[in-house]
């Protein structure tokens, strides 16, 4: 017999009545009275999805960790894009991070707390690169506090079960197409469950802690600083919640705990981090707010393979006169077919862009797939070698570039259009990040569109096109 459907209005609407006063600017009054930085490591570009008026790095030498910390600002991002790489990779990058960040902290003279923002669908090396990072920092942490909340995402933590939201239905996250992700596929969709799992066994799902709705709603900030402080010893907590105030009394308790000298890591997605940070939301952006060209094409970049993407992508061609240049992912693991596929590509974008109109180059639908993890995430990087090939060969600039998925939305900022240092303005759609590349970039001052594969309703491309449109 099949399950029956968990409706989303109805699950929220039986839960206790959220705390009843906001707590945004006691917590931004707490944070500027502090010392400390927020360092957000990013395994893809989607995680600025909630934030705006923050710095984003590409590179994570100890002298450029040791400037942005003497800026002495509260949070800032620094892009990995460790989801593309195998683990050990990951792992020997997040150490390098950990003892970079010790040395920058130390001769910036600034403390900092550190963020692992990974996939709200948990998708990632969890918890391999996290144990790295810890070993890097050379701290003993208290707890690991798994957070995957992201409410622009549709995800929510309820009974330590996560799911995701598809219109009024909550699928349990084990339930979805990404568990089934070829390099980090998955079987639990109760956190403790997915810990006990994903650690192979090291902690036992009955030993992992969790904070849950009732105490966030019932017993407030109290309640949660009084169950962070009894965690202990590198244990593992996870953190239920439903919207941004549940995230709001979470923080607030978490900073009493840490003002007690508790020492915690995080991992999380990205509404965590807007709490964290003391960020408040502001409205979406329009073109007048990005200062775009009033002429030219703009140019979308799709690599994401999950079906909510190639939705999008279906959308987008039906619904919009956008040019079109579809590439296939089977010519591109052809070392005879790939150059000649690369070229044909590059120049029907530039005779798009030349003409001022917009165009959508994406790679085939069918998704190909190797026979372990890290064989698929090896053609995975063969596909992004190529779009990024393919960016860098262009001639004229876009108006706008809107990358869509995490690994290649990565790519195209660091190999295509040589990204070191941006400024996220905030979001074209909720949980869409605009960028506003560097000066040392190849376009200084373009805005980039971090769009992630799974996000947005069917025809959130075509939003994107009408909201930024020249008018």
């Amino acid at each position: 017999m099949d399950a029956q459907p968990i409706f989303l209005s109805e699950t929220l609407a039986a839960l206790p009545e959220p705390w009843p006063d906001s707590l945004l600017p006691a917590i931004q009054e707490r944070l500027a009275a502090t010392e400390r930085t927020l360092v957000v490591l990013d395994d893809d570009p989607t995680g600025t999805q909630t934030v705006h008026d923050v710095p984003v790095l590409t590179e994570w030498s100890a002298p450029a960790l040791q400037a942005e910390l003497a800026r002495r600002q509260p949070v800032f991002f620094v892009l990995t894009n460790s989801r593309s790489l195998p683990l050990a990779e990951a792992q020997a990058l997040n150490a390098e991070i950990g003892r970079n960040l010790t040395r920058a902290a130390q001769a910036a003279g600034r403390d900092f707390a550190v963020v692992s923002r990974s996939d709200s669908t948990l998708r990632g090396h969890y918890p391999g690169e996290v144990d790295a990072l810890a070993r890097g920092l050379g701290q003993r942490f208290d707890a690991t506090l798994i957070i995957p909340f992201f409410l622009e995402g549709g995800r929510y933590t309820l009974g330590d079960i996560h799911y995701v939201a598809e219109g009024d239905a909550l699928i349990p996250a084990a339930e979805t197409p990404f568990a089934r992700d070829a390099a980090f596929g998955y079987r639990s969709s109760d956190l403790r469950d997915w810990v006990e799992e994903k650690t192979g066994g090291r902690v036992r799902a009955a030993d992992v802690r969790a904070i849950s709705i009732e105490q966030l709603r019932s017993g407030g900030p109290r309640a949660a600083g009084k169950a962070l402080i009894e965690l202990a010893d590198g244990a593992v907590c996870v953190v239920n919640a439903a919207e941004m105030r549940d995230m709001e009394v979470f923080v607030s308790g978490l900073l009493d705990a840490e003002e007690s000298g508790k020492r915690f890591l995080y991992r999380t997605a990205a509404s965590f981090v807007q709490a964290r940070a003391g960020i408040a939301p502001r409205p979406l952006l329009g073109p007048n707010d990005l200062s775009l060209p009033a002429e030219g094409g703009a140019l979308f970049v799709v690599g994401s393979y999950v079906p909510k993407t190639t939705a999008q992508v279906e959308c987008l061609l039906a619904e919009t006169g956008i040019a079109r240049v579809e590439i296939d992912v089977a010519a591109l693991l052809d070392d005879a077919h790939a150059r000649q596929a690369v070229a044909a590509a590059v120049d029907a974008l530039n005779a798009a862009l030349q003409d001022s109109r917009d165009v959508v180059l994406y790679t085939s639908r069918g998704l190909i797939t190797g026979a372990d993890a890290a064989e698929s995430l090896a053609i995975g990087k063969r596909v992004s070698d190529s779009l990024v090939e393919i960016v860098r060969s262009l001639e004229v600039r876009p108006r706008y570039l809107v990358a869509k998925g995490g690994i290649t939305s990565s790519d195209i900022a660091t190999k295509a259009l040589d990204i070191r240092r941006a400024f996220v303005y905030g979001q074209a759609l909720p949980g869409v990040p605009v960028w506003q590349a560097g000066p040392e970039s190849r376009y200084p001052g373009l805005a980039y569109v971090v769009f992630p594969g799974n996000v947005g309703g069917d025809d959130a491309l075509v939003r994107i096109v009408r909201s930024l449109d020249a008018d």
